[in-house]
């Protein structure tokens, strides 16, 4: 047994698989000390069975065992379908926060928990959600995801949802820091740039101040250029993630970058490099996906990082309290929870 498992660390890169099962080359690299976590996407996903020996496995193959992780947000950056609930997209909350703010808090608190309730059956220790990223009408990529345009409504509704969530046993992730709000380019495809000055992003800042004294244990941080403010993308930022997030916001959780392929953060450098200088610059820990041939050689570029202040951070992640499926599925919670959800629509309609 490696060093790091002894110590009860887990390594700052997170990676994903491609398949329904775990491949001998897949085993190799869940072993390696620089790797710490699992993101699953569709592909990932047959039926319950199947996903429950997946991740168990995922789990089996270190100690302490690897976080597992899914984007499962609702609408259409959702990755387990039936039997698992179709979440509205979380806009609908918005809708409803015009109409009736009591009734939308209600819904987000049981969006929170049944979104965590029900990953949280299968052992999947973390949903990347919510979005706090304003609707501000201008990322096509962010669209339904966001919540409100408004600052104060994104904040009263994502902090009602992070408490269904924490009271699921499930830790949440704040996204896309510091915004995506500004940018029209999709950071997955292109460079995205936010012309804002610091003054101007105040209000996309806000969600994030709050979130953070009430506890949030983890941020993600986007690829977005700021050109006003540092000219590299945030999630190669030490202004961004050191001065910004951990100096000014107080933040003390998990950092965690976007996924280090997509075209957002390709300034000039290779992946290895992206990884490295992410995790320099202030990231716990990286994302990894959809490039398998990457790696390995990321693996090998992070052999001998260390950062002891990540360990800590990455172990809040961990999933807590857990039931299994069908007790879940015949609790009072949970039907209020689905009826509450199934109205949504409508009712912010």
């Amino acid at each position: 047994m490696d060093s790091d498992s002894r110590n009860g660390s887990l390594g700052p890169l997170m990676i994903d698989l491609m398949g329904t099962g775990l491949d001998a080359e897949e085993r190799e690299w869940l072993r390696a000390p620089a790797v710490g976590g699992v993101i699953l996407f569709t592909r990932n996903f047959a039926d319950l069975k199947q996903l429950g020996r997946l991740v168990s496995e995922i789990h089996a193959a270190r100690n302490p065992p690897l976080l597992v992780a899914v984007d499962h947000e609702g609408g259409r950056v959702q990755r387990f379908r039936r039997p698992f609930t179709e979440l509205p997209p979380m806009r609908m909350l918005g809708y409803l926060h015009d109409r009736n703010p009591e009734e939308a808090l209600a819904a987000a608190r049981a969006f929170g928990w049944l979104m965590a309730a029900e990953l949280r059956a299968l052992d999947i220790d973390l949903s990347f959600a919510p979005v706090v990223d304003l609707d501000l009408g201008l990322s096509g990529v962010i669209g339904d995801r966001a919540l409100h345009p408004g600052a104060d409504a994104v904040t009263a509704l994502s902090t009602a949802f992070s408490t269904g969530a924490n009271t699921a046993g499930m830790a949440v992730t704040a996204k896309h820091f510091p915004t995506h709000a500004g940018a029209r380019a999709d950071s997955h495809t292109a460079l995205a740039v936010d012309d804002r000055d610091l003054h101007q992003l105040t209000d996309d800042l806000a969600p994030y101040r709050h979130l953070i004294a009430a506890g949030l244990e983890s941020v993600m941080v986007g690829h977005v250029i700021f050109p006003a403010v540092d000219p590299l993308p945030a999630s190669l930022s030490p202004y961004w993630m050191r001065e910004q997030l951990r100096d000014r916001l107080g933040f003390d959780g998990a950092v965690l970058s976007d996924d280090m392929s997509m075209a957002g953060a390709d300034v000039g450098s290779d992946c290895q490099q992206r990884i490295l200088a992410s995790l320099q610059a202030g990231c716990d820990m990286v994302l990894l996906c959809n490039a398998p041939s990457e790696i390995p050689g990321a693996i090998e570029a992070l052999a001998n990082y260390r950062n002891p202040a990540s360990g800590p951070r990455l172990a809040r992640l961990r999933g807590s309290s857990q039931t299994n499926w069908k007790e879940l599925r015949k609790s009072e919670l949970w039907r209020a929870a689905r009826k509450r959800l199934d109205t949504l629509a409508a009712v912010a309609w």
